[in-house]
């Protein structure tokens, strides 16, 4: 996986699985909690990029999801 992938390529990803779940950020493999979605931020220029906020934690990633993401031998 790229260090950095496109809107473009975000949204290929995305539409390959159910739209009606939930979608959450997995952010640090030595904490490894679900994070909410909130705001999705555009920032346009030269620099510009978009940006997803944290809205709070769900909970604990579940070991599948640790697993898929290598982030620890379940």
């Amino acid at each position: 996986m790229p260090r950095e992938i496109t809107v473009r390529q975000l949204i290929h990803q995305l539409q390959a699985v159910d739209p009606d779940l939930p979608a959450y950020l997995a952010v640090n493999p030595d904490w490894p909690q679900a994070h909410r979605i909130g705001r999705v931020i555009e920032i346009s220029g030269p620099d510009g990029a978009v940006y997803l906020a944290e809205n709070g934690q769900e909970g604990v990633l579940p070991p599948e999801v640790r697993a898929q993401l290598d982030w620890a031998d379940v």
